[in-house]
């Protein structure tokens, strides 16, 4: 994978769990998320979401629910940390600091 395929996909991931982390309950589905991707000038397709969602279910910082047409993921106590910087992971971009 090229060096610029991995900066996305590392964004993509970090993205995701700052939505979800300030999403009420910490949830949100695949929809909405790529809504927000693009957004913030991630494009993503439904297929990349889903794939990034199974990487951070792997990974243990999302839970995620098929529900056939949807997804639906809750970010977990690992997944809100790396969102706010508590925490890093070499995988997932570092963000940025708020302010």
């Amino acid at each position: 994978m090229t060096n610029y395929a991995e900066h996305i996909r590392r964004h993509r991931r970090l993205a995701i769990l700052r939505h979800l982390e300030a999403c009420s309950e910490y949830t949100s589905n695949v929809s909405i998320l790529s809504d927000v991707l693009r957004g913030v000038g991630v494009q993503s397709t439904r297929s990349q979401v889903v794939t990034e969602l199974a990487w951070l279910k792997e990974n243990g910082f999302v839970t995620a629910i098929d529900h056939g047409d949807f997804v639906v993921a809750t970010a977990t106590v690992s997944g809100a940390e790396i969102a706010r910087g508590v925490t890093t992971h070499p995988e997932i971009q570092r963000p940025q600091p708020r302010g």
